[in-house]
């Protein structure tokens, strides 16, 4: 008798197990399906989130506040920002152990991650490793930068010895690096963590279509800055994506074909006082445009 209830306690508890197990199985799973269906990007193994600079004119810890805002889990952090948040200094390699450490606590707490960082440089090898060591420190995926083109086979080898990417940003024509082409032989025969931050609207503003200067870099672009303006050249300022000429829909189809993976920085630059309402309004617009090409 004692033997049967036993074995009947025991059964009920590995069902009572097994029940809890696959309750707990399934709320997992549709808490990751409610995240990919709001965040479709993470599907396309895309981290959208925001460039700091687009905040520039508030501290760094307002600018992730207004990113968090927009829901976006991503901030791209540009050097010489006022850091905010009860933290004192200015963000970069110059902050001391105590000041990373705080900064790092303090976005961990904001549930808001630094993947990336420029568009900065150095002028100096001495430097240059003083930023990758920095960017090792904060976690920092990815290093978007305009250096000179002779420091690139010593940057390759940063590259490789710390497993950060250098993307190659392009400011309008005249910078050095507006044209694609350019890029691609500055790179040549370099590591594979040496690729393009494609900034989307500055190819506008050059005259260039961002569609096709997108196929030329293929395979090398990691990293994006998404801008979309009101009108082609130079005088172009930033609307809502989707809504201007910089043909947002057929970039991220080409991004996605292309089997791009990688961070995609908002850079907002215009609005400067008031456009966190247009970098959410931008979001949603990009969100809505991915699920309709599913």
């Amino acid at each position: 008798m004692k033997s049967f209830k036993l074995k009947t306690i025991t059964k009920l508890g590995l069902v009572l197990l097994v029940s809890l197990a696959f309750a707990a199985c399934k709320s997992m799973n549709s808490g990751t399906t409610n995240s990919s269906a709001k965040h479709p990007e993470t599907k396309l193994g895309w981290k959208l989130g925001s460039q700091a600079y687009t905040f520039n004119r508030f501290t760094f810890f307002d600018a992730v506040r207004k990113i968090d805002s927009c829901d976006l889990r991503y901030v791209e952090a540009f050097p010489g920002q006022t850091i905010g948040g009860g933290i004192a200094g200015k963000m970069g390699p110059e902050m001391d152990a105590a000041t990373r450490k705080a900064v790092l606590d303090k976005l961990k707490t904001m549930n808001v991650k630094m993947v990336a960082f420029g568009v900065t440089g150095a002028g100096s090898e001495a430097d240059w490793v003083k930023l990758f060591e920095f960017a090792k420190e904060m976690g920092i995926e990815t290093i978007t930068s305009e250096p000179d083109e002779k420091f690139i086979p010593f940057i390759s080898t940063l590259c490789d010895k710390y497993q950060i990417n250098l993307a190659l940003h392009n400011h309008p024509n005249p910078s050095h690096y507006w044209n694609p082409e350019i890029v691609l032989n500055a790179i040549k025969g370099q590591s594979k963590r040496i690729g393009a931050c494609a900034d989307i609207g500055h190819w506008v503003r050059s005259g260039l279509d961002p569609i096709a200067c997108l196929k030329l870099l293929e395979g090398h672009v990691l990293h994006s800055h998404m801008k979309d303006l009101h009108v082609k050249g130079k005088d172009g300022h930033d609307v809502h994506w989707g809504e201007g000429v910089s043909n947002i829909p057929g970039v991220i189809a080409e991004l996605k074909r292309q089997n791009f993976k990688g961070a995609i920085s908002a850079e907002y630059e215009y609005n400067w006082d008031n456009n966190k309402g247009d970098v959410a309004a931008s979001v949603v617009n990009f969100r809505n445009i991915i699920e309709k090409q599913n």
